[in-house]
């Protein structure tokens, strides 16, 4: 029986929490969607698991429509026997969190406090004075702040939640996390007697986030954790459900510099827009003997017939690349590193889809291709998948008939290694990556990882 149950609003974000557990020795399962938990895990692999994440999906929803799929996959966690929960946060704050909070405490009970520590200090993400920076820079000063789908103009992380939850909000200031745990327990003991019921902490280190736990032990208060990862996994080791973190295998590889397998081919699927990703992905071109195949995201969007051509076509591209050439490290499949960037609620509206409907179909498509090489060329020919953006890795995932990754590692944190549990590809290696996450490079070394 799992101990730990987590909703997370994406996969990339699901996994990057598992990852956490994971590497501090906690067996940790990711699922696809609320169903998948009962559909794709027996009973035996059920006593097993120490963490069970949902990825519900739902970053891009209305708040009405996230409200009721997470509170759904909170049931089913309490269904699962699960004792501690956590919902997990995107680290630029997107989606609609606060609606999200209130799903999870209506099925958790009145006596639950939800802490929110929004603080990732390895990937650079804190928060002072209730302001979000993201590596050095105002959240709002970000890209993140006109990002497609789920843009967030909101740099005052309280106020943000305030205009989202129907719970009282408050500020556990960075001038008590210093101070150590026991001041942090008073402001805490205060702030709920005053009637708050989510509270957000500062936190600018891994010691801060330490001394936010180590108050919620003292308290002994039922704790809905709200974080991206780190304060969640500190609360488990601090109940003794997980140890200390430790490298993995494909860490300690990229460090380590392992010798690449030749002869193998990694597959990647480029659905993020980001200019983060344009950037990593261009590295990527420089540095290595990558072949890049642009897929026409307006011909995926143009009707069955003609999406299912432009899916044709790059699979077969691929696939004779890869006949004719024994080593071909990566083949990049991309959607928005070429042309003009399409504008998908434009797109919504001019087919007459439902609001995302346009990026569903994008990422289904690079989905369609990446599944028709391997179809072809099989799991002995390639070495394992990148995947960027959360979305993307959903719908390739779900092209292969998976609905379950079993995670295992990270390359660098909220960049992580799974493995796929089921499926006619079991057992293959995946890795995701945030399409805000990462230095320039940091696609070659995913390459690598794989590659060895």
């Amino acid at each position: 029986m799992a101990y730990l149950g987590i909703v997370a609003d994406d996969l990339t974000g699901a996994t990057t929490t598992g990852v956490l557990l994971a590497r501090s020795g906690v067996k940790t399962k990711v699922y696809f969607h609320e169903e998948a938990v009962n559909k794709t895990t027996d009973a035996s692999e059920k006593e097993a698991e120490g963490a069970i994440v949902i990825s519900s999906n739902s970053r891009a929803y209305k708040p009405e429509k996230a409200y009721e799929t997470v509170k759904f996959a909170t049931e089913v966690l309490v269904g699962q026997g699960c004792r501690y929960f956590q919902k997990r946060i995107d680290t630029t704050m997107r989606g609609s969190i606060g609606t999200e909070i209130d799903a999870m405490l209506s099925v958790l009970g009145e006596n639950v406090v939800a802490v929110v520590v929004p603080a990732m200090p390895k990937s650079r993400r804190i928060l002072v004075g209730g302001y979000s920076i993201i590596d050095g820079t105002a959240l709002v000063n970000t890209p993140v702040a006109k990002d497609v789908r789920t843009p967030v103009t909101e740099n005052y992380i309280p106020r943000l939640l305030e205009t989202q939850t129907k719970e009282n909000v408050a500020l556990i200031p960075l001038e008590k996390v210093l101070k150590g745990s026991l001041a942090v327990v008073e402001d805490m003991r205060e702030k709920r007697a005053n009637g708050s019921r989510v509270l957000v902490a500062d936190a600018i280190t891994e010691q801060d986030v330490t001394v936010i736990a180590e108050a919620c032990m003292k308290l002994q208060w039922n704790i809905l954790s709200v974080d991206p990862g780190p304060f969640t996994a500190e609360l488990a080791r601090q109940r003794g459900l997980a140890g200390q973190e430790q490298d993995g295998l494909y860490s300690l590889n990229v460090k380590e510099k392992a010798s690449v397998k030749p002869g193998r081919t990694v597959l990647v699927a480029a659905g993020s827009a980001t200019e983060v990703t344009k950037r990593q992905m261009q590295k990527l071109f420089e540095k290595t003997d990558a072949h890049q195949i642009s897929v026409d995201p307006v011909r995926l969007l143009s009707g069955a017939e003609e999406a299912e051509k432009e899916i044709v076509k790059a699979a077969e591209d691929a696939i004779e690349i890869l006949k004719n050439q024994s080593n071909v490290p990566v083949v990049v499949f991309e959607t928005a590193l070429h042309g003009t960037l399409l504008d998908l609620d434009a797109e919504d509206k001019k087919h007459g889809y439902p609001n995302g409907m346009s990026a569903d179909k994008i990422n289904e498509g690079l989905g369609m291709i990446v599944k028709k090489v391997l179809n072809t060329c099989g799991k002995s020919r390639i070495a394992g998948l990148y995947m960027t953006g959360g979305d993307t890795m959903v719908h390739v995932c779900r092209m292969l008939g998976t609905e379950c990754l079993e995670v295992l590692d990270y390359v660098i944190p909220q960049t992580d290694v799974s493995k796929l549990a089921d499926g006619k590809y079991q057992g293959m290696t995946v890795i995701g990556k945030g399409g805000m996450t990462g230095y320039n490079e940091i696609a070659e070394d995913i390459v690598n990882a794989l590659l060895k």
